[in-house]
């Protein structure tokens, strides 16, 4: 996986083959005193393995983003790179998986060589009260995390879907949500309403709204 993170870093996309790409594992961001954790699957190839934050450069960020300014959690509608001013309000975004996998689609070893860095992110992330998860995989990702912590018994019990909740063993409440990505957006799998629903009750339940 390191391997092709660099690669793409080398080879880039015609369109942005003057930049300069992080091309390198990519740390979550946000607001240190979040009462919501918002997890993805990974930095995607030429968006986040690019600019280095997630959701950053890539169609997924042009469509979350503006839902996140709209409902008051992003300073600014848009993200297009690190130093670009955008700030987090009670919210923190992160990834089950840090570096860019082929096909978007990280293996389980990779996924659990990754655990280490999510299991310490959510330490450190002592206010939050609601989990968003972003597709399946980050759905799985975050429930194998629950299960090395101890928190539940078995992931059986917590079935995905766009709007899944359940409230966790330790009075976090964790929320699904189809992945922004353009194969789910561009097909109206998932459209804006949609998405800001599950943020809404995201912020109610955080006692945000």
């Amino acid at each position: 996986m390191r391997e092709y993170c660099r690669g793409i870093g080398e080879v880039r996309r015609k369109a942005y083959r003057d930049e300069v790409y992080w091309a390198r594992p990519v740390p979550g961001f946000g607001d240190p005193k979040a009462r919501i954790l918002v997890l993805g699957l990974a930095p995607g190839a030429h968006g986040a393995n690019r600019t280095g934050r997630p959701f950053t450069g890539d169609g997924s960020g042009d469509f979350m983003y503006p839902v996140l300014h709209e409902l008051g959690l992003a300073s600014k509608p848009k993200a297009v790179g690190r130093d670009d001013g955008l700030k987090l309000k009670n919210l923190w975004i992160g990834s089950v998986v840090r570096c860019a996998p082929p096909g978007d689609k990280p293996k389980p070893d990779e996924i659990r060589n990754c655990s280490s860095h999510l299991t310490a992110e959510v330490a450190a992330l002592k206010r939050v009260k609601v989990v968003v998860c972003l597709g399946k995989i980050a759905w799985d990702g975050y429930l194998a995390h629950l299960l090395l912590e101890g928190v539940i018994e078995r992931r059986s019990a917590y079935s995905f879907g766009h709007g899944a909740k359940y409230v966790l063993p330790n009075g976090v409440t964790l929320l699904g949500s189809y992945h922004p990505s353009l194969r789910n957006t561009n097909t109206g799998r998932l459209n804006r309403a949609m998405f800001a629903r599950v943020f809404v009750k995201a912020m109610e339940l955080a006692g945000l709204a």
